[in-house]
């Protein structure tokens, strides 16, 4: 995909910058949805169905996922590249943006208010886990729980809460 400037931003906004395809990554990395049919019904959003195939087709072509092969009775399962694994840092920032001047509910906020109170440690914490998880890499020794297991853990006892209040 060739830019139509060489502005380093407009390069960037030309794959990542429409409605649907930061959604897209968001659900492959923090909800770890990997197939198509995945990704269509467990979007909070309703992204349609050719909107979802165009964007996997775009971020693979763009090089931000992958697709493997299909094989007779299986599925082609989507995985991050190191240049998805890198759009984090801005997910990231977005969503620090969403938590100052957007509304939204305590239960899908609570991940990113996790991420924030643990900073850029944190962030890099998650990329380590999603490179074991896409690209096979070695996972790093540490002590407790991993980032996802303790970000899937505040974001269910947030539900919890949510529901107790109803």
């Amino acid at each position: 995909m060739e830019p139509r400037s060489g502005c380093p931003i407009n390069a960037a906004v030309e794959v990542l910058g429409d409605r649907w395809s930061l959604l897209v990554l968001r659900d492959v990395i923090f909800g770890d949805r990997r197939y198509f049919r995945a990704l269509l019904t467990g979007s909070l959003e309703g992204i349609a169905s050719n909107i979802l195939a165009d964007r996997l087709v775009r971020l693979v072509e763009a090089g931000i996922l992958t697709r493997g092969t299909a094989v007779r009775g299986q599925r082609a399962r989507y995985s991050l590249t190191e240049a998805g694994i890198q759009t984090l840092p801005i997910i990231y920032a977005l969503g620090n943006w969403g938590l100052d001047w957007r509304q939204g509910s305590a239960e899908l906020r609570v991940r990113q208010e996790v991420m924030r109170a643990e900073g850029a440690g944190f962030v890099e914490e998650l990329m380590d886990e999603l490179r074991v998880r896409h690209l096979g890499a070695t996972s790093k020794a540490h002590d407790g729980p991993g980032a996802f297991e303790r970000l899937n853990a505040a974001y269910a006892a947030a539900a919890a809460e949510q529901g107790d209040a109803k």
